[in-house]
């Protein structure tokens, strides 16, 4: 099956593939881009230094007899051996500057000067192949017509900028891959910063236009051999090469620094949905104010999943309600008398468990019943309060109120006796389950505190479940929970008998479900 192509946008372009690409088809997608970037930049600067000696700049004339070895013999040759220079020796030097992240290896503080060199020394190289052009030019030129070496030093050293800053601003997305590995390790590059991208992108397309047209005016004003036809011409060639240029300088800042933006665009609109995994980080790859940005976003969303994996583990200790109300305004001691059921399960026989099975076995069996309870209970709107050794306490109706408390602990009683039969056949348990009014707080110091409840309906419901433990697979509810229930629940309950709860000096009607 032929391997998709990659269109990610890891480093803000679908050109320089994702953060997962294989190393080799990076380096060799680097070089090839590298050559490429040198070469069009060289054949645009050509193109411009054309333009302007031709037409632009149109006097004194390049197109005579006598300089016909400079222009078809001279500088053809000068210019194909430019090409294959800067590109040859800059892909070369620069790959070999990045020869760590080629090899995919952590890089060294020695690997990042390299890295840093390696983007200046490719700047400096076609800014000294334009000068020697610049220089060679003007005295092959000159040594014919001395008029000619302002002219053509002028036109080339223009073009030349034109392509320093047009490889500048390619070197640095070029090396975003390069860069992001760079910071992964902990080091921080130095690049072009936006500011600096502003006024290359500047330069390249107004400095230069408007340099040409006040080169042209200057040549017109101090010499006689510029017609007024012959300057209308002149500067409206330039204005075209102005907008074309131009143009193209403002593409190419725009593609440079709207690529980091979309990334913390889309990541923020990750956020946004609720993803702060580590899924949401973005690659920081740029090397100026923007991969500051990237990072200030990263360290947001670590922050934030921080926050939520707190909120999480707040909310597995002392329940997710509870921890909601707690989050929503600033927790105090004290409490509040509400009118709740409570479910309270108890372990028959862990002493006997405990000493038949090892401790991670006997903990194991724990957590599958204790899980069953969680989740019946959540289930029915319910609040697992306490974990109390091998008992559970679980309250309906606090802190967050629902319509027929009574009704859902009955409910959830039977599902978990059910449940608790058939999924963890190794343990019994006494079910009991009560109703009415508690004191439902923040108990403890300011230091320190929980919430609970506090009230008869607790303490009635630990008695029953003693009581229920004669009949492990039916759970006991208190007459007074029976009648506050909804009638479809209500119906579901048989009275069984009447006892005395220790501690207590009244009978206690109870009832078990006829139909679980």
């Amino acid at each position: 099956m032929p391997r998709r192509p990659n269109f990610r946008r890891d480093y803000g372009s679908i050109l320089l593939g994702g953060i997962d690409e294989d190393p080799h088809r990076q380096r060799v997608r680097i070089q090839s881009l590298l050559t490429s970037t040198i070469v069009i930049a060289q054949v645009i600067g050509i193109g411009i230094a054309i333009v302007l000696a031709t037409v632009g700049i149109p006097d004194p004339s390049f197109l005579r007899r006598d300089l016909a070895w400079v222009n078809f013999v001279a500088l053809p040759i000068y210019i194909v051996v430019g090409l294959a220079v800067g590109a040859f020796i800059g892909t070369v030097a620069t790959v070999r500057s990045l020869k760590w992240a080629i090899e995919d290896r952590e890089p060294t503080r020695q690997d990042v000067r390299r890295t840093v060199r390696a983007r200046r020394f490719l700047t400096g190289l076609q800014g000294l192949l334009w000068a020697g052009c610049a220089l060679l030019l003007g005295i092959w030129y000159g040594i014919i017509d001395p008029d000619l070496i302002l002219k053509v030093v002028l036109i080339v050293l223009m073009s030349g900028v034109v392509v320093i800053a047009i490889v500048n601003i390619f070197i640095d997305v070029l090396l975003r891959p390069v860069y992001a590995k760079i910071m992964e390790a902990g080091f921080r590059v130095r690049g072009s910063s936006v500011r600096s991208r502003a006024l290359s992108a500047w330069i390249v397309g107004t400095g230069v236009p408007l340099a040409g047209i006040f080169i042209v005016t200057l040549l017109s004003a101090v010499g006689d051999r510029v017609t007024r036809t012959g300057l209308f011409v002149s500067v409206t060639v330039l204005v075209f090469v102005a907008g074309a240029i131009g143009l193209l300088a403002m593409l190419l800042f725009a593609w440079e620094v709207t690529g980091p933006i979309r990334n913390v665009q889309a990541g923020m609109a990750r956020v946004r949905a609720g993803d702060v995994s580590k899924d949401a980080d973005l690659v920081v790859y740029d090397a100026s104010e923007l991969g500051e940005l990237q990072y200030g976003f990263n360290t947001m969303v670590a922050g934030l999943r921080e926050q939520e994996r707190t909120r999480d583990i707040f909310g597995r200790h002392v329940g997710r309600d509870v921890a909601a109300a707690a989050l929503r305004q600033d927790p105090e001691l004290g409490g509040a008398e509400l009118t709740v059921a409570v479910i309270f399960v108890d372990v028959i026989g862990s002493t006997r468990l405990a000493t038949e099975r090892t401790p991670t076995e006997v903990v194991d069996v724990l957590n599958r019943f204790f899980q069953v309870i969680v989740e019946v209970v959540e289930a029915n709107g319910g609040l697992v309060n306490k974990f109390e050794g091998d008992a559970v306490l679980a309250i309906f109706g606090a802190p967050l109120q629902i319509g027929d408390p009574a009704g859902a602990a009955l409910l959830a009683s039977r599902q978990v006796a059910r449940r608790l039969a058939a999924e963890v056949p190794e343990l019994q348990a006494g079910i009991g389950v009560s109703y009415g009014n508690v004191v439902a707080g923040n108990v403890g110091a300011i230091q320190r505190f929980e919430y609970t409840v506090i009230g008869d309906p607790v303490n009635e419901s630990a008695r029953l479940s003693e009581v229920a433990k004669e009949a492990p697979d039916l759970p006991f509810a208190s007459a007074r929970t029976i009648v506050a229930a909804n009638a479809d629940e209500r119906e579901r309950w048989e009275r069984r008998t009447s006892v005395t709860l220790r501690g207590r000096s009244e009978r206690t009607e109870i009832y078990t479900p006829h139909d679980r």
